[in-house]
């Protein structure tokens, strides 16, 4: 982009960015909500031309995270991407642990919204080890979430250097093929391989439209990336490229 320094992501070392802060926030809530709201919802519509097309309900906002991913990565450089999904990490483990507490805590005598709790989280594993299915969801989604969003910033972080930071779009939608590949192909067996109400054809069937779905929605928001990820350079004043990053998940250091 005209008028940016180019630099690496070793030379954001101890550099204070203006809207960093609130790119992270954005990226760790969203994917909280995505992961308590929708996450075990099956939903139907019927297509025209199409017939009845499933899907899970979180697909309307899961995907928003892996957009928000691209643009930490592309404004900001991995290592910085790399501490906000450890971040998200935590986020998402500390929920679960919240919740499995919370449906396990007694209810009070005149209260009866325990079954509601427990229909919409699944029974807590303190209470019923056997019948755990909202810890098994979020353990899904975190291992999902976990693979997906580091394959998702490595691709793209690679293909920033190697198009030489030309055409985004083709490194914001290549990421998400891969990313996004690996997140269904993780999240679903995991979360729902054998329950009652999860056949293997269901699974297998919003598994593949999951896909499709996610993939068109980082196709659709495309011009929304380049508006955000074109504010964001220019409000830092820099175009960050991942040339000598590690590339080694299993660290937060920049």
């Amino acid at each position: 982009m005209a008028g940016l320094k180019t630099i690496t992501a070793a030379e954001t070392r101890g550099r204070e960015f203006r809207y960093f802060d609130f790119v992270m926030v954005a990226f760790v809530v969203i994917l909280l909500l995505s992961n308590v709201v929708g996450a075990g919802k099956r939903s139907v519509i019927d297509l025209p031309w199409i017939g009845p097309w499933p899907f899970g309900a979180g697909i309307l906002f899961f995907p928003v995270s892996y957009v928000i991913g691209d643009i930490l990565t592309e404004v900001y450089g991995y290592a910085r991407a790399r501490r906000c999904v450890w971040a998200g990490f935590g986020a998402l483990i500390f929920m679960a642990v919240m919740e499995q507490i919370v449906v396990a805590l007694p209810p009070a005598a005149a209260w009866n919204g325990q079954a509601a709790y427990e229909y919409v989280f699944g029974r807590s594993i303190f209470v019923d080890p056997a019948a755990a299915t909202g810890l098994r969801i979020i353990l899904a989604s975190v291992t999902a979430f976990w693979v997906g969003e580091f394959a998702n910033s490595f691709v793209l972080a690679k293909l920033k250097i190697l198009t030489e930071g030309r055409m985004l779009w083709t490194r914001t939608i290549g990421s998400t093929v891969v990313a996004q590949g690996f997140d269904s192909l993780i999240f679903y067996p995991l979360a729902f391989y054998g329950a009652p109400d999860w056949p293997v054809e269901a699974m297998l069937a919003v598994m593949v439209s999951q896909f499709v779905l996610k993939v068109s929605w980082e196709v659709i928001l495309t011009p929304f990336t380049y508006l955000v990820v074109g504010f964001l350079k220019r409000g830092e004043g820099v175009d960050v490229y991942d040339r000598g990053t590690d590339f080694s998940p299993f660290r937060a250091r920049v």
